[in-house]
């Protein structure tokens, strides 16, 4: 209830509130959370209209619910917006229901965006199709985020400039604007490991390294962000930071792995802790050469292992079974396997929902995400449209690029 409440003075005053274009969910006027999106984004689509390109807008949001938060971002989205980063701030006085209630958020959610240039919009409609497309996206991307972030010698992880979440974001933009999405995850990851300087894991364009490695060195601790697992793909970034700071055997990780997962959501078929490694990291078996980051963390953690060389038998003894995180180019072969796994699965998923009328009730996340985007890039939208009516609608709506896909294959179906 918003306009509602005025209604005391408005009667009074015989002026009342025109409450049609009101952005809101009300059982009372009859609105749901699909036409709070629709309205938003009106609301949206104006600001980027009087904006000027590579231009920003900033957001106060507050909202205890996933699936408002993604009606938001799909509504920025939607207008032409690209979302750079999403921050808490904490307002320290909290609000009368905030301060009263168990379930109100604490601290609001700042979401910044920009306007992309002409330029960009230019290059990707002219390079449709082709891996240009996606670079471009990515050059202007990175130029508009933030090239350090940290204080009190700690440097943080800058999770947009993470090569996950800009393939994330380049596909976005690609789906929002009915372009075909021109490259597979694993080939993304190749094209950044040749294209763009990488450090801590985060990509970097060539006028902006030396400015971060400048102050990097001036930080003695990295700070990579607290993980909440909730699915698949937060259990695979969880993995990918433990063995970052260090490289570790299956029996090192499985204890702390199992107390991570206790909050999975119910609908997440999970893989076993051995799938998810074999899928996305490499193992030293003790042939050849210690790799660089097993040998680093060994060198500087062992004193009886330091100034070896990377063949010397007591550190290939000590590096064996531990699993590393490996480098770009090959983990750009990890993702081309893992991916056809993915597909596979949503095939199966596609055929059961075929012989049935059922809903999905398990599945993996990860597997329905991969099926989206390929069935996207093959223009077959009915798919998209037949699996997602068949997922929980909470799901659906509280996964941002799920709902993407389902939301634009819609409008192309004219649902």
């Amino acid at each position: 209830m918003y306009s509602e409440l005025n209604l005391n003075h408005e009667s009074w005053l015989r002026v009342f509130t025109n409450n049609k274009v009101e952005a809101l969910v009300n059982k009372h006027q009859r609105k749901n959370l699909y036409d709070y999106q629709g309205i938003i984004e009106l609301c949206f689509k104006e600001y980027y209209r009087v904006l000027k390109p590579n231009r920003w807008i900033t957001v106060e949001f507050s909202n205890s619910q996933a699936n408002v938060w993604n009606a938001i971002q799909e509504a920025m989205q939607r207008a032409g917006f690209i979302i750079a980063n999403v921050s808490a701030l904490d307002k320290k006085q909290g609000s009368f229901n905030a301060v009263t209630t168990t379930t109100a958020v604490k601290q609001d959610l700042i979401i910044s965006a920009y306007k992309p240039s002409d330029k960009m919009k230019r290059i990707m409609e002219n390079k449709q199709s082709s891996t240009e497309s996606a670079l471009a996206f990515v050059k202007e991307h990175l130029q508009q985020l933030p090239k350090f972030l940290g204080q009190k010698g700690e440097a943080q992880l800058i999770v947009e400039r993470t090569p996950r979440v800009l393939f994330d974001r380049m596909v976005a933009y690609h789906v929002q604007n009915g372009y075909p999405v021109p490259i597979s995850s694993a080939e993304f990851q190749a094209e950044i490991a040749q294209r763009f300087p990488m450090r801590d894991g985060m990509v970097f364009l060539e006028e902006q390294v030396a400015e971060y490695d400048k102050k990097r060195l001036l930080a003695k601790e990295f700070v990579q962000m607290n993980l909440f697992v909730s699915d698949e793909n937060s259990a695979i970034e969880w993995l990918r930071q433990q063995l970052m700071k260090k490289p570790q055997t299956r029996q090192d990780l499985h204890p702390n792995f199992m107390k991570e997962i206790q909050h999975i959501a119910k609908h997440e078929d999970l893989p076993e802790l051995d799938e998810l490694l074999e899928q996305n990291f490499l193992r030293y078996d003790g042939e050849g050469p210690v790799p660089g980051q097993i040998h680093g963390y060994l060198s500087t953690n062992f004193k009886d292992l330091r100034g070896l060389d990377k063949e010397d038998p007591a550190l290939k003894e000590k590096a064996k079974h531990r699993w590393y995180v490996p480098d770009p180019n090959k983990q750009a072969d990890l993702e081309k396997l893992r991916e056809k796994a993915l597909l596979r699965e949503f095939s199966a998923y596609v055929e059961q929902i075929s012989k049935s009328k059922r809903k999905l009730k398990q599945f993996r996340t990860e597997a329905i995400r991969a099926g989206f985007k390929k069935a996207w890039g093959e223009r077959d939208y009915e798919t998209i449209v037949r699996v997602g009516e068949r997922l929980p609608e909470k799901v659906l709506q509280e996964d941002d690029k799920l709902l993407m896909y389902f939301d634009n294959a819609q409008l192309y179906l004219g649902v």
